[in-house]
Parts: C-alpha cells; sequence; structure tokens
C-alpha cells in the first residue's frame, strides 16, 4: 500500500473543502433558511439522489427525525430513495426516469422542500423530480458539482444551487456530507439558539 497515495487523498479533500468553504456559505446559510422557514411552517423536506447520493439522502433525513447534535423535537424529512417496492415498481412499470417525481407527485406539498442530490448535475431521474417539485410549488435546494450541469438550466428564481467547486466524484461528495451538516446544524441553530 502505498502511504503517498493516502495522503494525497487528505490533501485533495482539505484543499477542495476549502476552496468550498470560500464559495459557500452564503448558498448553504441560504439553503438554510429555506428549510428552517419551511420546517417552521408545518411542511417537510424530501431528498433524492442515486448512488452515494442516495445514501447522502437517508443520512441527511436520519439527522432531521432523530437528532443531530442536539436533542430537539423531530422534524419531518423523508428520502425518496428507500422503498424498494416503489422504487422497483415505478422503475419496471415506467422509466428508471420516474422513481423519484411519482413519489414528489404523491407526497409534496407546496411550501415543503425538495433536495436534490447529484454530483454532475445531470441525474435525469432528479431533474424530473425538480421539475415535479416545481409543480407542486415547492422549493429545490440541489447539491451539485462539476458546473452543475443540466440543474443550472431547470432551477427557479426561488431555488437554491450548491454547485461545489470541484470535477472529481469522490471529492464532491465529501462536500456534500459537510454541506449537509452544515444544514443540520443550521437549523437546530435557528430552532434551539446557538450554543
Amino acid at each position: 500500500m502505498s502511504i503517498e497515495r493516502i495522503q494525497q487523498h487528505f490533501t485533495d479533500s482539505v484543499e477542495t473543502k476549502l476552496a468550498a468553504r470560500d464559495a459557500l456559505p452564503e448558498y448553504i446559510a441560504a439553503a438554510a433558511d429555506v428549510m428552517f422557514e419551511a420546517l417552521s411552517n408545518g411542511n417537510k423536506i424530501l431528498a433524492c439522489g442515486n448512488g452515494g447520493s442516495a445514501a447522502d439522502c437517508q443520512h441527511f433525513a436520519a439527522e432531521l427525525v432523530g437528532r443531530f447534535e442536539r436533542e430537539r423535537p423531530e422534524l419531518p424529512a423523508i428520502a425518496l430513495t428507500t422503498d424498494s417496492s416503489i422504487l422497483t415498481a415505478v422503475g419496471n412499470d415506467y422509466n428508471f426516469d420516474a422513481i423519484f417525481s411519482k413519489q414528489v407527485r404523491a407526497l409534496g406539498q407546496e411550501g415543503d422542500v425538495l433536495l436534490a442530490i447529484t454530483t454532475s448535475g445531470n441525474s435525469s431521474n432528479v431533474l424530473a423530480a425538480i421539475e415535479a417539485a416545481h409543480e407542486r410549488g415547492m422549493h429545490v435546494i440541489a447539491l451539485t458539482g462539476k458546473n452543475g450541469g443540466k440543474v443550472n438550466d431547470v432551477l427557479g428564481e426561488l431555488d437554491v444551487h450548491i454547485c461545489v467547486p470541484a470535477d472529481r466524484t469522490v471529492r464532491i461528495q465529501e462536500v456534500h456530507l459537510l454541506t449537509i451538516h452544515c444544514l443540520c446544524d443550521l437549523i437546530d441553530s435557528a430552532l434551539l439558539g446557538d450554543e
């Protein structure tokens, strides 16, 4: 095993996070405000993404429904990536592009928020979910990288785009996880005050 290769991963991760630290805070703060307002008004957050982004959706929902770092009331969040019966039925009967948009149309309501995660910005099922969210009067928070891809073309004025300044999927995913933790912390801080 190469010690230098391992050290390079740490260095690349740190450098990407430092670039994100300079580029993303205002967007993360805006996203947290949108989410907090929705939650304060009795609305919920739906989250979708593929692969590692699907895991990030589940992580985010778990932090809101359970807790992040402090005890607080449960917050309504649903990862649209977890119901294998819905995913396989819709994927089989319609197509894979519809697996999230059908759930958004079924579960989403005006004032809810869609957290749409795609490292490339080009995942067709995530793009379809964004369009469905707009149909339902929902706000969209998009987490992307690689200059945002096609997500740039489908977001509205009231949506928030958090685009990681990186091209490598692994580095984008690392910043997405940190961003999710920032969002959870900001929501908790708004609810409970600074600690």
